[in-house]
Formats: C-alpha cells, structure tokens, sequence
C-alpha cells in the first residue's frame, strides 16, 4: 500500500478494475439469493483509498468504476487516530497512515453516501455503527446493553 510508484500504480488500476468486476459479479449472486444483508468488510472503497485520490485522472479513473460496482445502502470509515494506528501496524510508516487517512475521507466526500464513525473508545464508536445501520434500514430506536442481544423497533 505504501509504495507509490507509477509502475505500481499501473499495476493497482488493472487490479482495481479486475476487483471491481469481481465485486458486481459478487453482489448480484448474492442478491439473487434469499440472503437478508450482505456484508462486507472493506468493500472496493478500500482498494480506492490506496490511490492518490487528489490526481484527476485517478479520481476519474474511480468515478469511472464506481459506475460499474453496486453501491451499498449502508456504509462506514471508521476514523483512528493515526499514532494508535501505527501501534496495530507497526510496519507502516506513521506519515503513510496519515496519508492513507486523509485518503479514506478524501473519498467518503468524492463518493458520497458513506459515514465517517469518529475516532473514540470502541464502544462508542460501536453504538455510532449500530445506530447509523439501524437508521439507514428503517428502524426507529435501538436498544442495547453491553450483555444483552440488541433490541429493534420497526419504524412505522
């Protein structure tokens, strides 16, 4: 992720798009099922954000493929702070997670639609997921205790 070269970047795109094809391909399969949610864990949105995004021809190359891959109703960045990031990847560089963050929100605001969870203790950060999730299908209040399972009310 944190080579930066042109002939890397060659590489990425040509992956990326393979990525996103395999991707589409992915989420009709799983839609023509009797599945309730689908989920994934980084998307292609994660792939985009190894991209320098601040170059036009890169953020129109992602334009160009976010028409091809499906959105999905309900998406997060989970925001860190990058100096307790670094203590889970001690193999990045500290000045490539910070890149690589601004990265992140530099493409929740191209793309749109996705929610930025602020950085915070994990249980904070968990309840801010579970009551954007449950807002963005349709339910009107949600309950829940550190123990417990966690509670839904159906809207309307």
């Amino acid at each position: 992720k944190n080579i930066q070269t042109w002939p890397m970047l060659c590489v990425r795109l040509g992956l990326y798009a393979l990525d996103a094809f395999s991707t589409r391909r992915q989420v009709r399969k799983a839609l023509a099922s009797d599945a309730d949610f689908i989920i994934f864990d980084r998307y292609i949105y994660d792939q985009f954000a190894n991209l320098r995004l601040r170059n036009p021809l890169v953020r129109a190359y992602v334009r160009g493929l976010m028409k091809i891959v499906p959105r999905p109703d309900v998406s997060y960045i989970l925001d860190a702070d990058p100096v307790q990031a670094r203590t889970r990847k001690p193999e990045y560089p500290l000045d490539f997670i910070f890149i690589n963050r601004r990265a992140y929100l530099d493409l929740a605001e191209m793309i749109g639609g996705m929610t930025v969870i602020p950085a915070g203790p994990v249980q904070q950060m968990r309840a801010d997921v579970l009551r954007h999730a449950f807002r963005a299908l349709g339910f009107a209040s949600v309950s829940h205790e550190q123990e417990e399972p966690v509670s839904l009310q159906r809207a309307g």
